[in-house]
């Protein structure tokens, strides 16, 4: 398993659960759409690696590296 934040531009990935330490961010990024299942591609990572933009559900999404560091992922 990696983290969210390990990906690179244009690799895709699927939720597949959040750390234990992500508890304070669980909520928000579960009511953006990260649930887990879900399937994204990272459109885009800002220069000095913050923040994240992926492609969820057909829109654009935005999270922070330390929010991405608490979701779980696998490649696809």
């Amino acid at each position: 398993m990696v983290t969210l934040g390990e990906l690179k531009t244009g690799e895709k990935g699927k939720v597949t659960a959040f750390n234990q330490s992500g508890n304070a961010y669980r909520r928000k990024l579960l009511a953006m759409g990260l649930t887990p299942g879900t399937q994204f591609t990272v459109s885009r990572v800002a220069p000095l690696g913050d923040p994240i933009q992926l492609e969820v559900r057909g829109f654009k999404l935005s999270v922070r590296r330390d929010e991405a560091a608490t979701v779980e992922v696998s490649r696809l």
